[in-house]
């Protein structure tokens, strides 16, 4: 039995993957020929270690792909990708863990291990096992990105994300206590302590940073103001957070740098003070930009699907997957900040037709499946996302019953949503026949289940 101490060989990790600040002395500034013989040789091992994955070893012999035939970047294209539907379908045969993982629990006893789950709202959750070496790996990456967006050793910093069974709350609680030492209170989100009592806390601590939504941190500001409190006078050095950039930065009086990152892999990109592009941490990844329909890799320039192959890790593996984000990559170039790594665009969207409601994800369908499940209504729904002031806002809206109590019934449909997916998603009662314009029933030669009025 191995305990986390002895499972990690931190000397090693720090050397392959500096974390800050050094990494802004030293890999940030690689020359173009130093960041992608790096990336070669990490590539061609991580093939190597995927191939003993069956979901990797089964997709790869039907395509007709060695992973020993890699001897350039560019022959990482003909490894097939696979998208989150190929993950659901490698549960659904082998679950609960399917067979994309590189380890198993039985692993644990000589090897600490976590599992975090993305989504669920899909039907089964997709689980993820993450080694001792993973977590820190991961934990540290997401340092460097933190770090750059302006927190610094010794901050405090709320934690007001969602602490559940997905990744996003545990890996930045990981990066500010073990790679940035930063004291870090661990809020939650208002359900778990008031918006109130987090400003109250932000101001009692002299909080640098509140890590959660962008929607989020507009509404503390309308709590503080409610307090008398002006927003800028919480004295936030650092935001890091998902939403819009130009009101939090009118709000706040601090810039916002943009990143990216997602849960089977951590963080992948930040922008730098120029705010122009996302640099890639190209010592763990390779980032592909592909086509949504096709999957077939696009020009620098265009915009297609996120395709990731992580280079990091010694559990699950992520070669070639699609995660269906949309983004383009720039051409490799010096920035004026010093770096040469790639960068990417910041996030323009789903491929597909996942909305992310307060970091969580969310499928139409998945939706539809939950509030057909309730008694009392039928098999007709339809969702529709839109935004409501500074917070996107999900309704499903299902078909119930003849002669149902409506407003019995919606409390239910709400509380199966609340209970399934963890944030508070509204609903309403539609009558037989009332949601046929929208669906297009019986003139649609496919019924239309969702619609997205965010960017209209």
């Amino acid at each position: 039995m191995r305990r986390p101490r002895e499972a990690v060989d931190f000397d090693q990790l720090e050397a392959w993957y500096p974390p800050a600040p050094e990494y802004f002395e030293t890999a940030w500034l690689d020359d173009p020929d130093t960041i992608e013989a790096k990336q070669l040789e990490r590539l061609q091992a991580r093939a190597q270690v995927a191939a003993k994955v069956p979901f990797f070893a089964d997709r790869w012999q039907a395509a007709g792909f060695d992973p020993g035939s890699i001897s350039t970047l560019d022959d990482l294209a003909r490894a097939p990708s696979y998208t989150v539907d190929d993950i659901r379908r490698s549960i659904e045969a082998n679950p609960p863990l399917g067979n994309y993982q590189g380890v198993s629990p039985s692993d644990a006893a000589h090897e600490p291990m976590r599992v975090y789950m993305s989504g669920g709202t899909t039907g089964r959750s997709r689980p993820t096992l993450y080694t001792a070496w993973d977590r820190e790996a991961g934990a540290l990456l997401t340092a460097r990105a933190l770090y750059l967006q302006g927190i610094r050793p010794g901050d405090v910093v709320l934690n007001a994300w969602a602490y559940s069974t997905h990744n996003g709350a545990h890996i930045m609680d990981e990066a500010l206590y073990k790679w940035l030492n930063c004291i870090v209170i661990t809020t939650g989100t208002g359900n778990v302590t008031s918006s109130r009592k987090q400003v109250e806390l932000a101001l009692e601590y002299g909080a640098k940073a509140i890590l959660t939504t962008g929607d989020y941190l507009l509404h503390l500001a309308d709590v503080a103001q409610e307090m008398g409190v002006d927003p800028t006078d919480l004295g936030l050095t650092a935001l890091p957070n998902i939403g819009d950039v130009e009101k939090l930065e009118a709000t706040f009086g601090v810039p916002v740098l943009d990143s990216y990152g997602f849960h089977e892999v951590q963080w992948v990109s930040v922008e730098c003070p120029e705010k122009d592009g996302l640099h890639i941490f190209e010592d763990a990844y390779v980032v592909q930009i592909v086509d949504v329909e096709t999957g077939e890799l696009l020009p620098d320039g265009e915009q297609g699907a996120v395709c990731i192959t992580e280079l990091y890790k010694t559990g699950s593996p992520q070669f070639r997957y699609n995660i269906m984000d949309l983004s383009s990559l720039r051409p490799r170039e010096q920035c004026a900040c010093g770096s040469w790594l790639r960068k990417m665009a910041p996030f323009a969207g789903r491929g597909d037709n996942m909305v992310k409601l307060r970091g969580v994800n969310i499928w139409p369908e998945a939706l539809g499946e939950i509030v057909t499940d309730v008694p009392g209504t039928t098999d007709d729904w339809f969702v529709r996302a839109y935004r409501d002031g500074n917070r996107d806002e999900v309704l499903v809206t299902v078909v119930g019953e003849p002669g149902v109590d409506r407003e019995a019934l919606q409390t239910s449909v709400e509380h199966a949503l609340k209970e399934r997916v963890g944030v508070r998603i509204g609903a309403s009662i539609a009558g037989v026949g009332e949601l046929d314009a929208l669906t297009g029933f019986g003139t649609a030669a496919k019924l239309v289940r969702f619609v997205d009025e965010r960017q209209t």
